[in-house]
């Protein structure tokens, strides 16, 4: 027996020790040593190939673990689920899609109820400091007080703009101000780029 398949049975050898860790059936293990026998007994130059032949064979590990099923729900779920006991409890008080509120949450925060914009909206809703005081927010950024007030603020700018959802949406955005300024939607690429996101969103 020469120098390299000495040094093969010794890689075999240290296979076999992590096979008998990486697997808790005796069958796998019963598997490895036939498979141990059958490359022991090959002689010449054909050892070499033998021990790439058995490292093809074995089952390949992954890089990392795979996530019990119920994980891999959690990370495939809508980035909502965690609100929607709120979000369906403040539209059914204030008369309005459930539906419709998601879509705002989702272009104002992206669920996160942390986020705070540049200007101070704040929540999921993306309230503004002296809105959320005036709808009686004590905490803009408790999920229920932020959505419960956003809805309403929502509900208020329907029932001015008699149901126009695109108006009221952009004055949700820009203010109802500057929407009576503009007889409609303002001419601004911020605020009509945020109706027309959630209205794709809400008839999606």
């Amino acid at each position: 027996m020469n120098i390299q398949q000495v040094k093969a049975m010794m890689e075999l050898q240290a296979l076999g020790n992590l096979g008998s860790i990486a697997s808790s059936s005796s069958e796998g293990t019963n598997l490895f040593q036939t498979m141990l026998d059958s490359a022991l007994q090959t002689t010449g130059n054909d050892t070499l190939g033998s021990v790439q032949n058995l490292l093809d064979a074995m089952p390949q590990t992954p890089n990392s673990p795979s996530l019990p099923h119920s994980q891999e729900r959690d990370v495939n779920q809508a980035p909502g689920t965690g609100f929607d006991s709120i979000i369906s409890r403040a539209a059914e008080r204030y008369g309005i899609p459930a539906k419709l509120v998601h879509s705002v949450v989702k272009q104002e925060s992206g669920y996160n109820p942390e986020a705070t914009s540049h200007a101070g909206a704040a929540g999921l809703m993306q309230l503004m400091p002296g809105t959320a005081r005036g709808l009686g927010v004590t905490d803009i950024y408790d999920p229920e007080q932020n959505v419960f007030a956003g809805a309403k603020y929502l509900k208020q700018m329907l029932m001015k703009y008699d149901g126009d959802m695109k108006l009221a949406l952009a004055a949700y955005n820009a203010g109802p101000g500057n929407v009576d300024k503009y007889s409609g939607v303002p001419p601004f690429q911020e605020t009509q780029n945020y109706v027309r996101k959630i209205m794709d969103s809400y008839y999606a």
